[in-house]
């Protein structure tokens, strides 16, 4: 027989913590649910004082070295975070104590950060911190949204389908921001090749055409498209540097910009009525607001507390103050659909559905549904933006090439009517 000492949790969610006399820990677990409580760590004591063990000790003879380098590395990607998510929520789900998944997640973690990042975490739970504790202690890996979800999750006992909720909640959010992102790539990548194209005309090409005209021309006078484009070319060649000291300066203030209160609510308002890509924005917002909201209430967050997490965590300021409108009415007894109506920046459609919601007690299910609905539509406004802006960036790129090289042929073609007006003068003559 083995001592184990756990820590649980009843079903009104208060903690308890213990001892007991059993052959192994699957034993343990048994008993622990037969008492009528959720385990979230069950240890064997070995010769240890106390219900908790002490955290693990560094094996002597190993030089630790720790080098960090701030700003540099300490981020956790999303990809990285959501499969660490899914991994533990299976091993929880599977009925492995929380402190064993995460030493088996230490061990094949690949990624350093992650890996120790992990190994912090567990730590933190073996000391005989809650996990949510261990998470809330590490506010640039798990956000708010990731550590009020544990919570809810370890009070209510149901961890296993907390996790799996974010995990799901995660990759979702993943999905479409990367549909976003291949969306705007391809504009993105024709307006680079056209301005290295046009860069490349203009310094070195244009020039040499130039002096090769004014040559040929006789003292006559070049077209005025011609000219035109040479001037431009002079002044591109002439004031590159500049232009691009101005580029980077304007780059520099707007990043500057979008850091105060005051220019981020001016871009994020510009973001929501934009042409063209103002609808899909406002879609994504309204996405994230539902599936978050809808998330954190589902998981049995208060739904107070979690509204301020979805401010927190909207990426839009003017969709933060039209939360912190809903948090207020609802402190004072309202419903949430009056407010997204009256916002002008929630759809009727939407109000309407949170309203019904409401009515039904089924709000977390309505909120998933209308999540699911805006990331289809967004879905398809990326892919009919795509498909919109190719043949568009094709036209603007042969424009931009077209009319330089018109502009060079344009006095070969006067030198050629000279030619042969010339020649039809001297052929009269003869």
């Amino acid at each position: 027989m083995s001592n184990y000492s756990y820590v649980a949790i009843d079903p009104t969610g208060v903690e308890k913590r213990g001892t007991l006399e059993v052959g192994d820990q699957s034993q343990a677990l048994q008993r622990i649910k037969e008492m009528g409580l959720f385990p979230t760590k069950v240890l064997v004591n070995r010769g240890r004082t106390g219900n908790l063990p002490r955290p693990r000790q560094k094996r002597p003879g190993r030089l630790a070295v720790n080098i960090s380098i701030p700003g540099l590395g300490r981020r956790v990607k999303p990809a990285i975070l959501t499969c660490f998510t899914r991994q533990l929520a299976t091993l929880v789900e599977a009925g492995m104590p929380l402190l064993r998944g995460l030493r088996i997640l230490e061990e094949q973690e690949r990624n350093p950060v992650m890996k120790k990042v992990i190994g912090q975490l567990s730590d933190g739970v073996e000391a005989g911190n809650s996990f949510t504790e261990a998470l809330s202690a590490r506010p640039k890996v798990f956000n708010p949204l990731y550590v009020n979800m544990v919570r809810a999750g370890e009070i209510g006992g149901a961890l296993d389908e907390t996790l799996n909720r974010l995990a799901e909640f995660m990759e979702k959010a993943r999905r479409i921001k990367g549909k976003i992102k291949a969306a705007m790539f391809y504009p993105c990548a024709v307006m680079f090749v056209a301005v290295a194209i046009m860069a490349v005309l203009m310094i070195f090409v244009v020039p040499k055409f130039r002096v090769v005209f004014d040559g040929l021309m006789n003292g006559k006078p070049l077209p005025a498209f011609s000219v035109f484009i040479f001037g431009l070319s002079e002044a591109v060649k002439n004031h590159a540097l500049t232009f691009l000291v101005g580029t980077g300066a304007a780059g520099l203030w707007f990043w500057l910009g979008l850091k105060t209160k005051w220019g981020r609510l001016v871009f994020d308002k510009f973001k929501l009525v934009m042409p063209v890509l103002g609808p899909v924005f406002q879609k994504v917002a309204i996405s994230r607001f539902s599936r978050t909201l809808g998330t954190l209430v589902g998981s049995g967050v208060p739904i107070l507390q979690a509204l301020t997490i979805v401010k927190e965590t909207a990426g839009n300021q003017i969709v933060g103050r039209v939360i912190s409108k809903v948090h207020e009415h609802v402190k004072e007894g309202d419903a949430i659909a009056p407010t997204l109506k009256s916002s002008g920046v929630f759809p009727v459609m939407v109000a309407g559905m949170v309203d019904v919601g409401e009515q039904t007690g089924a709000l977390p299910e309505m909120l998933m549904k209308i999540a699911d609905n805006y990331d289809e539509e967004v879905d398809n406004a990326a892919s009919a933006m795509t498909s919109l802006l190719e043949p568009i960036m094709i036209v603007f790129l042969a424009i931009v090439v077209g009319s330089i090289v018109i502009a060079m042929f344009l006095p070969i073609t006067v030198i050629m009517y000279d030619g042969f007006d010339q020649s039809g003068k001297g052929a009269a003559d003869g």
